[in-house]
């Protein structure tokens, strides 16, 4: 049993040398002043937040790798590129023997805790002891040889700094984003915003959401003045662009007891725009940091600084995420002046010995914390993981070489005044003060508000960044694409999609919609109550399409198109007409040459027994009309099959009357002549006259120039045209010939029914004449017939349309002539052909005698 023990107990000896060695490297790692000072002939005071006091922060654990144990210190070493970028000026200014000759730039460094006290000791000491820690009374500002104030990155950074420098009018520079409270010169009056007044940003990623189509999305904005004019900004760009806000989460200033009902309902949407500047989003982007959110799509404006609780994940909470930031092209200078910074070459720095330490695993000195002088002299900090410290200049680095500039040509100026001056007088010390500095620093101000029409006039150009989060700081950001505020709308977002890393549980582009999209075919029908981006599908309406995804209105197709059954698409109608190409239009015209070829062949039939008593007792002429006009008849339905024109459309109505008019006043005629013959009461020489004279073939003329009357009036005054209609049949156009005039058409067929009726009247009453062969009986029946074709085509013609409705008008026709040739003609062909035996004189006389016979018998 003792055994085990101190075989346990020996095995944590090397832990316990590890941890006792490194709680003596801590004395020094974390022994940190507040500040340290680059000595020059002007002094420039930099209030930068470096480093602070953190309970929840955790540093590496001494021999567990990957391991953290709680401590109350916390390194931002991101921020270190503020004094690089603060340390690169201010050199590259004092080797400019252009500007400032004969004098030389120095800082004084603060490191900013976010405390108001602690912030205002800092710039107490900063103005009364020349970078001493010791406040010394009645000093006087004129004596000192400082000139201006780099402040940020937080707004109530600066304006508790701005609370005591502008008593004296001391010139302040703010390099942190822009804020309009910071721009009260009632309030700041000495204090400049390096920092553009617009920015684009929110249109930039609004551009980027329609660019995915993502049209339901939140929104976390900082709780304050700020937040909610950049809230404004996104419902402006987003109701412009239809983009909906799924939720907004406002980050108010006691986050610990907001935590838990912060991220309700954020299962909404899988894409969440956060928008704030560091100080804002700390704590928030450490919440996410810590839960490990690695379903959503972040879209950010900066980088999350939090990256310790990554560092044993393949893919973090921010892997993925999109971030825009200002386009800054790379400098050489600056990245050449960084390999060559290290702690011996500015011993004063008391950050670099950290980085030293803990990155290159240099050690202290016992005795001074100093580093040793056997360390790495190959290393630099261009070696370090872009998330320990990134080289790609900021938006704040950026901002504080503007500044250390802005101040260095404001002091150029002064002493160019100044040397004119004293060239007159004794060569005395140059002398001046620090609010002399405002009359050159207005013209940040004049900069900022040159774009009167506010930010759609900003000309600026955004990168879009994809971060890649991988194990042990091996992450990278990517460039995947810009948005550029000075194209032409559309062409102002560039992306290279195949570069784009999405978030773990994203193998395609993530969707952040409220309803699913409406195919084409369909259109969006909001709901009641809900945002424009929560709708239904609904099909589009008949003869209407819609050929784009969610469709806010369907399109109605052109009368001469019809809609696709998808409805997705607008096909051009076909032209309809009954042609010789349709089985129907076929059928129809063959039926009329044989009918017309057997009319012929009666015609010839006649002639060949013309001679004979049944041709003669028939009024020869007559028949021969009859069927020559039957002929044309048939003939005539020919011009209603084929694509209509304005001729055949006039010559459809026009022949149709005339020759349908002369078929019946034949047959009228031939009914007259047997009445007149046999019941006329006239005197015997009066109906002799009348019968030599062939008084009722008069009758043809008569009805034919009636008929030529109204046809004439029918096309001078509305004569028929080329019509058609788009909707009767679908996907097609019909075409047809329009009568022009209705009224003249049914006052057409009024006129031919009547004579048919006049005809059968005559035929009815001369049915049983004693005559051979009387052919009263066969009239009559014939009109018959073409009266009830026409009266039952008339409901028929109406109620159909198309090729349908010229059809049944050419089936009438060869209907109604078809009686006139069968029922007149054929008992007559009968006898001719088949039973000549009748077709004689002498049986007509035996069929006399014997009818005198029976009469006389009786």
């Amino acid at each position: 049993m003792f055994y085990w023990i101190f075989i346990s107990w020996f095995l944590q000896i090397p832990k316990l040398v590890s941890a006792f060695i490194t709680m003596n490297i801590s004395l020094c790692f974390y022994k940190t002043p507040e500040d340290f000072h680059h000595d020059g002939d002007v002094m420039i005071g930099a209030f930068f937040p470096i480093h602070t006091y953190y309970t929840e922060y955790k540093i590496p654990h001494p021999f567990l790798p990957y391991q953290y144990m709680d401590n109350y210190l916390l390194y931002n070493f991101k921020n270190y590129q503020y004094i690089l970028a603060l340390v690169f000026a201010i050199e590259e200014i004092n080797g400019n023997p252009n500007l400032l000759p004969n004098i030389s730039l120095g800082f004084d460094f603060y490191n900013v805790r976010f405390t108001e006290k602690e912030t205002l000791m800092n710039a107490c000491f900063w103005l009364t002891s020349q970078g001493q820690k010791k406040i010394l009374p009645n000093y006087n500002c004129v004596k000192r040889n400082f000139t201006a104030a780099l402040t940020g990155t937080s707004w109530t950074t600066s304006a508790q700094i701005a609370t005591l420098l502008q008593l004296f009018k001391f010139p302040q520079l703010s390099f942190g984003p822009y804020d309009p409270i910071l721009s009260d010169r009632g309030q700041y009056s000495s204090l400049y915003q390096m920092a553009p007044k617009y920015t684009l940003i929110p249109l930039g990623i609004v551009s980027l959401m329609v660019h995915f189509r993502w049209s339901w999305v939140g929104l976390i904005l900082p709780d304050d003045h700020k937040g909610n004019i950049i809230l404004s900004e996104f419902r402006e760009d987003m109701d412009r662009k239809g983009i909906c806000i799924a939720f907004v989460k406002m980050i108010p200033d006691t986050w610990a007891s907001y935590i838990n009902r912060f991220w309700e309902n954020m299962d909404e949407t899988n894409v969440i725009i956060i928008y704030g500047d560091i100080d804002s989003l700390i704590g928030l982007m450490r919440n996410i940091g810590e839960r490990l959110l690695t379903g959503k799509v972040w879209v950010m404006n900066i980088e999350p600084y939090i990256t310790d609780y990554a560092d044993y994940f393949m893919f973090d909470s921010f892997h993925g995420i999109l971030i825009f930031t200002y386009h800054y092209r790379e400098s050489f200078e600056l990245t050449k002046f960084i390999q060559t910074v290290n702690p011996y070459k500015y011993p004063e720095d008391i950050y670099l010995p950290k980085l030293w330490h803990l990155f290159f695993k240099c050690s202290f000195s016992d005795i001074d914390c100093q580093l040793l002088a056997d360390c790495h002299s190959n290393v630099s900090l261009d070696m370090l993981p872009s998330h320990i410290l990134d080289m790609t200049i900021s938006e704040e680095s950026n901002n504080i070489y503007n500044a250390v500039y802005a101040v260095a040509h404001s002091l150029h100026q002064i002493t160019l005044q100044q040397e004119q001056i004293q060239a007159h007088e004794n060569d005395e010390m140059m002398a001046f003060f620090p609010w002399q500095l405002n009359i050159f620093q207005k013209d940040i101000d004049e900069r900022n508000n040159m774009n009167s029409g506010g930010r759609q006039k900003l000309n600026a150009e955004y990168d879009i960044l994809n971060l890649w989060n991988l194990p042990k700081g091996l992450g990278r950001k990517v460039k995947i694409g810009s948005f550029s505020a000075n194209t032409p709308e559309g062409q102002q977002l560039s992306l290279s999609e195949h570069m784009i890393q999405w978030a773990g549980g994203f193998s395609e582009i993530p969707q952040a919609v409220c309803s699913k999209s409406c195919e084409p075919g369909f259109r969006k029908v909001t709901l009641e109550g809900k945002a424009i981006c929560c709708y239904n599908c609904t099909p589009c309406a008949d003869n209407e399409i819609s050929n784009e995804t969610d469709a806010d209105q369907c399109i109605k197709c052109p009368e001469s198109h019809y809609a696709s059954i998808e409805k997705n698409l607008c096909f051009q109608k076909a032209l309809s007409f009954l042609s010789y190409k349709d089985p129907l239009g076929v059928t129809l015209a063959n039926i009329a040459l044989c009918l017309s070829a057997l009319t012929a062949f009666v015609i010839g039939v006649f002639v060949k027994y013309r001679d004979t008593p049944i041709v003669k007792a028939n009024n020869r002429g007559l028949s021969y009309t009859l069927l020559i006009t039957i002929t044309f008849c048939l003939l005539c339905s020919l011009n209603f099959i084929g694509q209509p024109n304005t001729a055949s459309c006039i010559l459809q109505q026009t022949i149709f009357g005339v020759a349908f008019t002369v078929a019946l006043a034949t047959v009228l005629a031939k009914a007259i002549t047997v009445v007149i013959a046999f019941k006329a009461t006239f005197p015997r020489r009066m109906v002799r006259w009348l019968m030599t004279s062939r008084a009722p073939n008069y009758i043809i003329p008569l009805c034919t120039l009636i008929q030529l009357l109204l046809c004439g009036i029918w096309m001078a005054k509305s004569p028929p045209f080329i019509d058609q209609d788009v909707h009767a049949e679908h996907g097609q156009i019909l075409l047809f010939c329009n009568k022009g005039s209705s009224v003249a058409f049914h006052c057409d067929l009024g006129y031919l029914c009547s004579l048919a009726l006049g005809g059968y009247t005559m035929a009815f009453l001369s049915r049983n004449l004693p005559d051979t062969f009387n052919e009263s009986k066969f009239l009559s029946f014939s009109m018959l017939v073409f009266f009830c074709v026409w009266v039952t085509f008339l409901p028929v013609y109406h109620s159909t349309k198309g090729k349908v409705m010229v059809a049944m008008e050419v089936f009438s026709i060869l209907a109604s002539s078809a009686a006139l040739l069968g029922f007149i003609f054929a008992p007559k062909c009968y006898i001719m052909l088949l039973r000549p035996e009748k077709n004689s004189f002498h049986h007509i006389r035996d069929k006399t005698h014997s009818r005198r016979n029976k009469s006389i018998k009786i």
